[in-house]
């Protein structure tokens, strides 16, 4: 399936694995501030070319990391006591500004986001705030706030989005893991454009605190990294509520299903999309690197049969949350002057479909839920490309208008959404490469509570696949 870039053994400079520094750091073979001197110093030289982050807390992170060690050296152990990591620039970080992609002049957060607190809680090290498009809108990460954040595996093409730059700190090796959030697609996209383990998980998983929910049930917090093992550590740490959260799940033992075998399994292979009344086409390279990957299940002793969930009319319940929550975010920017005119498109259709049609939206998710649910009495996952096009150009829907963008936007990604909708999980996974050497994904998906299935199977799949073993050229 194309270049899969270069094979780089430990030594070259780059970040090791968030399970890597964990041990070293335990061990006593490294110091927190050495990694995070180490993330630092790879972010310094890669924001010219890759443009990941919005901001880098260099000397706040440095003191987190020399407190860590002062941890450590007490012994003291928390599951990512002294790891340097990343978080997306729609999570608020103590003193820092959350701009969310927008040009203008945002005030310092006085708080942390429950997320990014949980993170500390766990004794992570935060080196800095990732790139995003304006609100989180868009599958491509560029923006007249910043420029274009480039894809590591070709400068040429964009990482995805909205969580673009978390992925492309991730994939490039400037750090171990990175949070991101996912309204439709916008971790798993990201994830499958940059050869990334990209997870979706259920509703309401990670908190979206000081938010009781995010986009109207739509947005949720997710999790990028290099390996399964990795994404369900940082899964576990940022798991958890806040008591003003509207949706709350049980915990569930990511980091331990990350081991543990799935069992021989039934597996849906879909490429049916749900109806949006916009032309769509599946790429042949695309296709083809997920009917690999079926075939490595079955070879793994899995049962593999087409079959597409029956998705009815759920577009109609996405655009009102979509667009309430554009409205809504909009409304808080210091300078609306100085967004995007198809933002501003989306607040004028917010406005439209708020009131009873946003509650008409919430009311037949149950409904969508019984409906698309159907085919898990039958199924235990359902494996679909998580977008329909390779990684698209930089500036490939630069300059267009809100329809137009919307089309292009459905047509390359129209196989993430409908879990947002749901509030289900999903896991994005490595599916190989164009002829081109630029990264293919596919999405493992699961009803409500499924990500240990998911990742246990994710896991599986890596074992014989060995993703992590493959790094862009930078």
């Amino acid at each position: 399936m194309g270049s899969p870039g270069t094979s780089r053994p430990p030594g070259t400079g780059l970040a090791p694995g968030l399970r890597d520094m964990t041990v070293a750091l335990i061990e006593g073979t490294v110091t927190s501030r050495e990694l995070t001197e180490g993330c630092l110093a790879r972010i310094a030289a890669a924001q010219p070319s890759l443009n990941a982050f919005r901001i880098v807390r260099a000397e706040a992170a440095l003191a987190e990391a020399e407190a860590a060690d002062r941890r450590l050296a007490r012994g003291e152990r928390l599951p990512l006591l002294g790891v340097p990591v990343a978080v997306k620039d729609d999570m608020d970080v103590a003193g820092e500004p959350t701009a969310f992609g927008c040009a203008g002049d945002f005030p310092a957060q006085r708080a942390d986001s429950e997320a990014v607190r949980r993170l500390r809680a766990a004794g992570a090290v935060i080196v800095g705030k990732t790139q995003t498009p304006e609100l989180g809108q868009w599958p491509f990460t560029e923006g007249h706030a910043f420029g274009a954040t480039r894809n590591p595996w070709n400068p040429l093409h964009t990482p995805g989005g909205s969580s673009g730059g978390s992925a492309a700190a991730v994939a490039a090796g400037l750090v171990p893991a990175a949070l991101g959030s996912d309204g439709a697609g916008s971790v798993r996209i990201p994830a499958a454009w940059t050869h990334l383990v990209g997870v979706k998980p259920q509703r309401g998983r990670i908190s979206t605190w000081p938010a009781p929910e995010s986009f109207h049930g739509l947005t949720v917090n997710g999790v990028l990294a290099r390996t399964v093992a990795d994404a369900a550590l940082l899964l576990d740490a940022a798991s958890g509520s806040d008591p003003g959260d509207l949706h709350r799940p049980a915990r569930i033992p990511a980091a331990q299903a990350a081991l543990r075998a799935p069992g021989r399994l039934r597996i849906a292979l879909s490429y049916g999309t749900a109806f949006t009344a916009t032309p769509k086409s599946l790429d042949p390279v695309v296709r083809s690197a997920v009917e690999r990957l079926a075939g490595r299940l079955e070879e793994l002793g899995h049962e593999v049969v087409p079959e597409d969930p029956r998705y009815g009319l759920i577009g109609l319940t996405f655009v009102p949350r979509a667009t309430v929550g554009v409205r809504e975010l909009a409304a808080r920017v210091p300078d609306p002057a100085l967004l995007d005119p198809r933002t501003h498109e989306a607040v004028r259709t917010g406005r439209l479909l708020g009131g009873p049609v946003l509650r008409f939206s919430r009311w037949a998710e149950v409904a969508l839920r019984r409906r698309v649910g159907e085919i898990f009495g039958r199924f235990d996952v359902v494996l679909t490309p998580t977008t329909a096009a390779p990684p698209l150009r930089i500036g490939a829907l630069a300059g267009m208008g809100a329809m137009a963008t919307d089309r292009a936007m459905i047509a390359a990604c129209p196989y993430a959404w409908t879990w947002n909708v749901l509030g289900w999980p999903g896991v994005s996974v490595p599916a190989g490469f164009t002829p081109d050497g630029l990264p293919i994904g596919a999405q493992l998906l699961g009803p409500a509570d499924a990500e240990p299935r998911l990742l246990s199977l994710a896991a599986q799949l890596e074992a014989a696949e060995d993703w992590s073993a493959h790094w862009p050229t930078l």
